[in-house]
């Protein structure tokens, strides 16, 4: 297993990661992901036997990026990571990768002076399995909005690292 940063190349891996999981997430396509990319602070993929099975996509402050949720920390947090999206692949669920990411995210957060990492999840409807990881790495509710046109509910969460 190989953690490294995501590069063009990786991009149809990504967008079928994303795919996969898109009832969590946003849709991406080719263009939007590009976009993102160039924003992203931290984007890292994992690689396992030649395949990317899983990636990190994170924003730091400044970020060209219009979602409701980044904007929401934006204004409340100057040193944060604002996590877009971890994803990783169904054929791969169980195996860690998820907090594998998050681990490397943090000392990359220490590395950079990050006080805070935050994200957020679905609780309408619920998302119990990213309430659960979040939870062990010591996230906390924040707040919550409504958001994708009142059809889900997230919760605003944060991990203070104490930079």
């Amino acid at each position: 297993m190989v953690i490294r940063d995501a590069t063009a190349a990786d991009f149809a891996a990504i967008l079928s990661l994303n795919a996969e999981s898109e009832h969590y997430l946003s849709p991406l396509t080719p263009a939007h992901l590009a976009h993102l990319h160039r924003q992203a602070l931290y984007h890292r993929v994992v690689e396992i036997d030649a395949q990317v099975v899983a990636f990190l996509l994170v924003f730091g402050p400044g970020a060209d990026y219009d979602s409701v949720n980044y904007q929401w920390f934006a204004q409340r947090h100057d040193r944060f990571l604002y996590i877009d999206r971890v994803v990783v692949s169904a054929a791969r669920q169980g195996e860690r990768l998820g907090g594998t990411l998050y681990a490397d995210l943090i000392t990359f957060a220490q590395q950079t002076g990050a006080a805070t990492i935050t994200c957020e999840f679905d609780v309408v409807p619920p998302n119990e399995r990213s309430r659960r990881f979040h939870a062990r790495f010591g996230f906390r509710t924040v707040g919550s909005q409504w958001v994708a046109g009142g059809k889900k509910q997230v919760s605003l969460q944060v991990l203070n690292l104490g930079a």
